[in-house]
């Protein structure tokens, strides 16, 4: 079974997915860390994220890279939108999203385009969304507690920013796949919305 789920930028995405993949007992893959470690190691090289060229030579980023905490930061989640924007990029780490995804048993990735381009052909396809609003509530509750200097205007403008990026990138924009079941999180807390979707995906087993 492979359960695609997408959706912007702290949509509770990731927090979904993950406990899908421990209630299903499946292996889990945060596809966006992929692209924090390019647009990190970008800057790690000295170069410019909206330069395709700096950007694909970042791709080739060593695993360790991965266990960063810098890739949770804000600024690093601003750069892997930029750096997503090249084809290059996004082929460079396509492969490597798929054959996590055809593992045998199954898995759960969640990301930007895994339902429309890295597996298309997923078991159930999740789009998570939530209000700017929402979302940059969240986000500067989670900032505040790490004690980082940041406004919540200033984050709600960052996620508006980011979402007409990843919109409107001419390759695997932020769509949600035709058979994506569409759920808002905007009035859900964490909980609530992890018991929402796996009551979702039990329902479209049991359809199945």
């Amino acid at each position: 079974m492979i359960i695609a789920v997408d959706g912007p930028t702290a949509s509770g995405k990731g927090t979904i997915a993950k406990a899908l993949a421990a209630h299903f007992g499946l292996p889990h893959l945060d596809t966006g860390l992929l692209y924090r470690a390019v647009g990190r190691q970008v800057v790690l090289n000295g170069g410019d994220p909206d330069e395709a060229a700096d950007a694909l030579a970042a791709c080739t980023f060593s695993e360790d890279l991965l266990a960063d905490p810098m890739l949770r930061s804000e600024e690093t989640g601003g750069l892997a939108s930029r750096v997503s924007v090249h084809p290059g990029v996004r082929a460079a780490l396509l492969e490597r999203q798929r054959a996590f995804a055809a593992q045998q048993g199954g898995a759960v990735l969640d990301g930007r385009d895994i339902g429309t381009v890295i597996a298309p052909d997923a078991t159930i396809k999740l789009f998570v969304t939530a209000s700017v609003d929402a979302r940059a509530q969240r986000r500067y509750l989670e900032m505040c507690k790490r004690g980082d200097p940041v406004t919540r205007d200033a984050i709600a403008a960052d996620l508006a920013a980011r979402d007409a990026r990843d919109r409107t990138r001419a390759q695997s924009p932020l769509v949600p796949a035709p058979d994506a079941v569409l759920f808002d999180t905007s009035e859900l807390d964490r909980d609530a919305a992890i018991a929402a979707a796996i009551a979702l995906v039990e329902k479209r087993i049991g359809q199945s």
